[in-house]
C-alpha cells in the first residue's frame, strides 16, 4: 500500500465524517487553508511520542492513537485555548493494515470527543513514532501563560497527581492492584484528560498557568523561571487517588505526584484577591481543585513536609538524559 492510498482508506475518509469548523481546505492539498474570526488568536503547540520512550512498544494501537492526541491537547489547556485542528506525522516500520485501523478508530474518537479536526500531515517509514501538532483559539489577549505568577499567589492543581507515574507502572507490570484501582490507573496513563473545560473557568482568574506533564516540581519550576519567583508546595496537601492510597505507601505515592509525571492535570497560580471566586466554582463542583502551596520570593521550588524540607531524588521527567 503507497503513502496516498494509506492516508485515503484510514485518514482522509474518516475525517470526512467529522465536521470541520473554519476549515476552508483540509486534507488532500499541499497545505490547509484555516480560518479564525477576528477576535481570536491561534494557539499552536506540537509533541512527539517515541515508541518505548512515550508508550510501550507493544502497547494497544487504539491506545496510543488516544493518549497521542490527548496528552498534545493538554498544552491547549494550559493556554486557555479551544481546539480546532490538528496535524500528524506518522512514522511506521511497516503497513500493518490492522494496526492502522485501530489506531485510526482511537484518533478520530478522541478528536471527536474533544472537537478537533485533522486538516493534514505525513507518513514515513523509520521506528514508530507519532508527531502530533494541535491548534487551538482563544480570545484575543485571554490566553493563559507561565509568567504572570505574583509574590504570595495560591498555588493550585487540578484533580489527582502521581496516577500517571503509577498507571505507568501498571502498564508495565511493575505495579499489581485489584481491578477497580489496576482499570483506574491504566486509564490514566492512556486516556490522560486535557483540561480544557477547567481552563476555561479559570481563565480570568488565574495568573500563571501549565500543564504537568513532566512532574508538578518540574513543570512548576517552569512558572518560577518565567515569573521570577519561587514556590512553597505543602506535600501533606498534595490531592491523592483512592487508588494511589491504596499502595498502602505513602512516601511513593507523594513522590509520584511531585515527580513522577504523565499527569497532564494543570497547576496553576491565583491571587488572593481571586480565590473567593475560585472557591465558589470549587464549592459548586464546577473545578475540581486543591491549594498546595504559595509563590514566595527566591528561586526554584521547595517542597516541604510539616514545614520540613522533603528532598526528591529527581524533580521530574527531564527529555534527553537516561
Amino acid at each position: 500500500m503507497g503513502e496516498f492510498e494509506l492516508i485515503r482508506r484510514f485518514f482522509r475518509q474518516a475525517q470526512a465524517e467529522h465536521s470541520a469548523t473554519g476549515v476552508l481546505l483540509g486534507i488532500g492539498d499541499d497545505a490547509a487553508l484555516l480560518d479564525l474570526p477576528a477576535d481570536q488568536q491561534l494557539a499552536v503547540s506540537v509533541d512527539t511520542l517515541v515508541s518505548g520512550v512515550h508508550f510501550p512498544a507493544k502497547a494497544n494501537a487504539e491506545d496510543v492513537a488516544q493518549r497521542a492526541l490527548r496528552v498534545n491537547l493538554s498544552d491547549l489547556a494550559a493556554m486557555g485555548a479551544e481546539p480546532l485542528w490538528f496535524t500528524l506525522a506518522l512514522t511506521l516500520p511497516e503497513v500493518d493494515e490492522d494496526w492502522l485501523r485501530d489506531f485510526s478508530r482511537g484518533l478520530f474518537a478522541a478528536a471527536q470527543q474533544y472537537g478537533c479536526t485533522l486538516v493534514g500531515g505525513d507518513t514515513t517509514t523509520g521506528p514508530l513514532s507519532i508527531t502530533l501538532q494541535v491548534m487551538g483559539s482563544v480570545v484575543r489577549g485571554q490566553a493563559l501563560r507561565r509568567d504572570g505568577a505574583g509574590v504570595g499567589d495560591y498555588i493550585l492543581v487540578t484533580h489527582y497527581l502521581g496516577d500517571g507515574a503509577a498507571g505507568l507502572a501498571a502498564v508495565e507490570d511493575r505495579l499489581s492492584l485489584a481491578p477497580p484501582h489496576d482499570d483506574y490507573l491504566r486509564q490514566r496513563f492512556y486516556r490522560p484528560e486535557p483540561r480544557l473545560a477547567e481552563a476555561q473557568h479559570i481563565r480570568a482568574l488565574a495568573s500563571a498557568t501549565i500543564d504537568i506533564s513532566d512532574g508538578l516540581a518540574a513543570d512548576l519550576g517552569h512558572i518560577c523561571a518565567a515569573s521570577d519567583l519561587a514556590a512553597q508546595v505543602y506535600v501533606e496537601d498534595l490531592p491523592l487517588s483512592p487508588a494511589l492510597l491504596e499502595l498502602g505507601d505513602i512516601d511513593q505515592a507523594r513522590r509520584w505526584a511531585l515527580s513522577g509525571g504523565d499527569d497532564y492535570e494543570l497547576c496553576f497560580t491565583v491571587p488572593e484577591s481571586h480565590m473567593a471566586e475560585v472557591g465558589l466554582l470549587i464549592a459548586r463542583g464546577e473545578l475540581r481543585a486543591t491549594v498546595v502551596g504559595h509563590m514566595v520570593t527566591g528561586v526554584g521550588v521547595q517542597c516541604l513536609l510539616q514545614g520540613e524540607t522533603f528532598e526528591l531524588d529527581q524533580t521530574g521527567y527531564h527529555h534527553f538524559q537516561s
